[in-house]
């Protein structure tokens, strides 16, 4: 009976252990698996003018980048509540060409991306919306537009068919703005993915492409004006993938 005993107080410990560290990775799995389930932690911001920011980014680009668990997306078109909603967000899609006023805003941005956090920048956000803030342009976007072809049917050419961004899409035509999208040289510079051109122009400029930034992963899509690019299913893989890459997935 006391070998039993001394045995039963040996063993007791070890036993303990076993069943702790059991539940400990059940718990595990589980919360990594309900973490997988929320998907991408997307913050969109829109609004400005010119565009149905609503209608195609609080909507439609919603709904694309939600489908499937992919993304959780909160929408703002309040630019003063960016800073408010960063420190739960993985990825910030700005979409929008309305002012970004706030200095502490501003920053936050900044230090968002300087902390390795994905930024996607879509189509109004890649033009030149603020004289008071070059930073923006030069640093974030490395260039920017000033201007469009009237809007209409034109080329995007995949230039690059083996980046992460560009994975499963062939070049297609769609109706938009083709943004004059001009690299600035004193920023950190672009990769060009794919290039947009119109038929029988012998121009062409960056329609999506990299920011070759030292700490996060930026990618610029200039396609998004209205129904024909955000229903398009090649321009609804590359948001998809955009954000994805940008996320580190």
């Amino acid at each position: 009976m006391k070998l039993k005993t001394k045995l039963f107080h040996t063993f007791l410990p070890m036993l303990m252990l076993v069943m702790c560290s059991t539940l400990l990775t059940q718990f595990t799995f589980k919360a990594s698996g309900e973490a997988q389930k929320k998907g991408i932690r997307v913050l969109m911001v829109g609004g400005g003018s010119s565009h149905d920011f609503d209608r195609w980014y609080k909507q439609e680009d919603v709904k694309t980048l939600e489908k499937g668990k992919f993304a959780n997306v909160r929408y703002t078109d309040h630019t003063d509540s960016i800073a408010h909603y960063l420190p739960e967000t993985d990825v910030l899609y700005l979409t929008n060409n309305q002012p970004i006023a706030d200095p502490k805003v501003r920053k936050a941005i900044f230090d968002f991306v300087a902390s390795g956090k994905g930024l996607v920048l879509g189509h109004a956000a890649l033009w030149y919306n603020w004289n008071d803030w070059p930073e923006y342009n030069q640093q974030l976007v490395s260039g920017g537009s000033r201007g469009h072809d009237k809007y209409g049917n034109f080329n995007v050419n995949i230039d690059k068919t083996s980046h992460p961004v560009t994975k499963k899409v062939k070049s297609f035509t769609l109706d938009d703005e083709l943004y004059y999208f001009e690299p600035d040289t004193s920023g950190p510079g672009i990769e060009v993915l794919a290039t947009a051109s119109a038929e029988g122009s012998d121009k062409s400029f960056p329609s999506v492409f990299v920011v070759n930034h030292e700490q996060a992963r930026i990618v610029g899509l200039a396609l998004g004006h209205d129904a024909a690019s955000h229903e398009l299913k090649e321009y609804q893989t590359l948001l998809r993938n955009a954000i994805r890459w940008v996320a580190g997935q």
